[in-house]
């Protein structure tokens, strides 16, 4: 297993300026009506404006702007429930690359059709029977594609870790200190990437993992002190964020710095997508704003005058997000 000491705020600092001019600067939002509900100020990192509509865009780009020619000439692939797919789509179309993406077939209708609209091919695959990891291989083998996973790469983390840097810099102009970082966490490639880069730039900052009810294989593994597994894959709405277990890269690095999961209700997911819509004009899917249902609605496990929250990602399909705004607005 390759181990964290491989990866470290260099290779953050270098992602960054490989994505320079292609990634967007997110900025940080505040509403005092959030501010209420929560019971202190709450921050908000939106990173559903960014590229595909979220953060895996960074990862994406990092990790394929450093392919060979040969590798881009061949192509591409990698698994994904939709995000780290248009990242991926987008970044190799950009660098002239064939990508293949293998996603289940449960999958928002919406982040297949932008997958297929951005010119990856799309393999779709059923999550509860079928095994994505063995497709992959398959496939990586049979056409020679090099596989790019959706939080276990090194060069993925060190992407998405750019947020962090950003967050560091614009706690600083904010002159926020000794804040809560609350993270949306599937496989930990955010949660990670995000963590190593405050270690080095902002340690006052603490970062804590957030997932849904029934998928919370982050927290327990933090808990025990090793990897553990969820005893199912389908079931909550929160699809961005659903995987099997943390990674062998990712959890290392969130073993060391990561303050203890949080673990929250699909209808909080709603609850929140509802309020930043409302208060802040944000478009939300479940998994991308459950960190922002922490910190609204389970303020009892934060900490703090301060919390800072990152929203992972937009890509909801209408009427899931219609009702939220129906239920909640």
């Amino acid at each position: 297993m390759v181990g964290e000491n491989t990866l470290n705020i260099n290779e953050i600092r270098n992602a960054a300026r490989r994505n320079a001019g292609h990634v967007r600067r997110t900025p940080l939002l505040t509403s005092p009506f959030l501010d209420e509900i929560a019971g202190r100020q709450v921050y908000v990192k939106p990173e559903c404006l960014q590229h595909t509509g979220s953060f895996k865009y960074r990862g994406a780009h990092n990790a394929i702007s450093q392919l060979t020619t040969e590798q881009r000439e061949f192509g591409v692939i990698a698994f994904s429930s939709g995000n780290h797919a248009q990242g991926i789509a987008l970044a190799a179309r950009q660098n002239q690359t064939p990508a293949t993406i293998v996603m289940p077939s449960d999958a928002p209708q919406l982040k297949i059709d932008n997958t297929r609209a951005l010119g990856a091919e799309v393999v779709l695959y059923d999550r509860e029977s079928g095994d994505r990891d063995a497709i992959g291989a398959a496939l990586a083998e049979e056409r020679q594609l090099t596989l790019i996973k959706p939080f276990d790469n090194e060069a993925v983390i060190a992407g998405q870790g750019t947020i962090g840097l950003e967050l560091a810099n614009q706690a600083r102009e904010e002159g926020i200190r000794n804040a809560q970082v609350l993270v949306p966490c599937g496989g930990g490639g955010l949660t990670a990437g995000v963590a190593l880069a405050l270690e080095h730039d902002a340690p006052d900052l603490t970062v804590h993992p957030v997932e849904p009810t029934g998928f919370d294989d982050v927290a327990r593994s933090l808990h025990s002190d090793r990897i553990e597994a969820n005893a199912q894959r389908t079931g909550s709405i929160c699809d961005a964020i659903i995987t099997p277990s943390p990674g062998q890269l990712t959890f290392p690095i969130m073993r060391r710095l990561c303050g203890a999961g949080i673990v929250v209700p699909d209808e909080d997911c709603l609850r929140a997508m509802a309020q930043a819509f409302t208060r802040l004009k944000l478009v939300i899917e479940p998994g991308g704003a459950i960190a922002l249902a922490a910190a609204l609605f389970h303020r009892h496990q934060i900490k703090g005058d301060a919390v800072i929250v990152v929203v992972s990602g937009g890509n909801v399909d209408a009427p899931v997000f219609t009702d939220a705004l129906n239920r909640f607005a």
